[in-house]
């Protein structure tokens, strides 16, 4: 029986790599994440020290307590946002009203002037 220095005896096996899925759920979509895990997002809200907060559009708007007219005030904000654009538009489209009609002014004094030369010079030419 021989035996060597370097035999394999006592040398674990190397174990296969796995082939087992991913278990992170990063790559999975809304509606694979849904079907997985029955997860269904609701509406976000926590209450901290007797206020409630919920998360709407990336904000936490606070829904109980002294701050509750928030919502009521974005609303009112961007209401008065889209008026003041609109009160905008409409200053410029009076300034171009307005502008055209101090060119058709000057066009219409204009024609009235060059006919008033026009009488002027035909009746010189009567009185010669």
């Amino acid at each position: 029986m021989p035996l060597s220095l370097f035999g394999n005896k006592f040398s674990p096996k190397k174990t296969p790599p796995r082939r087992a899925q991913s278990l992170s759920n990063l790559h999975l979509d809304a509606t694979e994440s849904k079907a997985e895990f029955g997860i269904d997002y609701g509406a976000l809200k926590v209450s901290l020290g007797g206020n409630e907060v919920a998360f709407e559009n990336g904000l936490w708007i606070n829904e109980s307590g002294a701050g509750s007219g928030h919502k009521q005030v974005s609303q009112l904000r961007k209401q008065n946002e889209t008026l003041h654009e609109e009160n905008n538009l409409l200053k410029l489209k009076i300034d171009i009203l307005l502008d055209m009609l101090a060119e058709k002014s000057a066009v219409s004094q204009f024609h009235e002037n060059e006919v008033k030369q026009l009488r002027e010079s035909k009746r010189d030419a009567k009185k010669r």
